[in-house]
């Protein structure tokens, strides 16, 4: 399943951060490219305000130096354009100006700039001043994914959930790719708590977090809440989706406990994919089939897992 861990960069996959320069002076992307060669950075060059906000949409990087002064429009508007769009709003923007104007520095740090230098500048003085905001970047990154993370489990959290589904769901539909969700929770929970004491309890949902973390790289596990789990499965269909849920389910069933040699525990599972449900239906739509599923699978025995289909009936949960 996917890795979450966190490391102490911006960039995942062990790629160099990226620094975009936007600037119509060809001189000052040499001086750059020359001066920051050894620097750990990919150095990207826009010379239009146009081109700048195309690369940033498509390459995002970490880090724009953005001139004011620029000849298709002004480094402001180009700044309000990257701070609106949502793809773009959360990479950092230096601004870079030949005047020190008091003014300009309050509006570019009030259109949501982070720096201001003016030039010409001291390239020792750039480099510490990236190197700052990488840094700064790395700790936002740090604490926005440990806000999305589960405390006990150590999955993903309900928040990153309904993110990771809106995003993966939108790129199905997209892309004509398939798309399935498993929906998962621990048979008769709430009696292990009782049964076995509550620090058991959370004993059996590391467990069973840590088999539906041990998959597929590709899946993403999360925490949905109390018992309950899901897992969102890119670029599967629902009879793949089947097979894994098949697997995850055979593994906490055979699982070993200690001091509690006797005991089986087990979880139903639902199933469903972007062919569940209408095709314009939203995603909460798909995680309602699989719960469905998941539902006919409580009512069904437990210990199973069950397929989602667009004739399927609401069974209220019952166990």
């Amino acid at each position: 399943m996917e890795n979450h861990s966190v490391d102490s960069t911006t960039t995942s996959n062990d790629r160099l951060p990226k620094l975009l320069a936007i600037d119509d002076s060809e001189l000052i992307h040499k001086i750059l490219r020359v001066r920051l060669q050894h620097e750990q950075l990919e150095i990207l060059s826009a010379c239009s305000g146009e081109e700048g906000i195309r690369m940033a949409k498509e390459l995002r990087p970490e880090v724009i130096l953005l001139d004011i002064e620029l000849g298709d429009m002004t480094g402001f508007d180009v700044l309000q354009k990257l701070k609106s769009d949502p793809e773009t709003r959360d990479i950092a923007v230096m601004l870079i100006s030949a005047f020190s104007e008091s003014i300009d520095r309050v509006r570019g740090l009030d259109l949501g700039a982070v720096d201001f230098i003016t030039k010409p500048f001291e390239v020792i003085e750039l480099t510490a001043r990236v190197r700052s905001i990488l840094r700064l970047q790395s700790a936002m990154h740090m604490l926005a994914v440990k806000a999305q993370i589960d405390g006990l489990t150590g999955l993903w959290n309900r928040k990153y959930f309904d993110a990771r589904l809106d995003s993966e769901f939108s790129e199905g539909l997209r892309h004509g790719r398939p798309l399935s969700l498993i929906m998962t929770d621990i048979d008769k929970f709430k009696s292990l708590n009782d049964g076995y004491g509550h620090p058991f309890g959370d004993l059996v949902l590391e467990r069973f977090a840590r088999i539906l973390s041990g998959g597929r790289s590709s899946d993403v596990a999360c925490r949905y809440g109390g018992e309950e789990f899901g897992i969102v499965l890119p670029s599967t269909t629902l009879s793949e989706a089947h097979e894994v849920a098949e697997r995850l389910r055979e593994r906490l069933a055979t699982e070993h406990w200690p001091r509690h040699e006797d005991l089986r525990v087990t979880a139903s599972f639902g199933v469903a994919d972007l062919t569940c449900i209408a095709s314009n239906a939203m995603p909460r739509a798909l995680v309602e089939a699989a719960d469905r599923a998941l539902y006919a699978a409580k009512h069904g025995g437990r210990n199973r897992v069950e397929l989602a289909s667009p004739e399927s009936l609401s069974i209220r949960k019952s166990a």
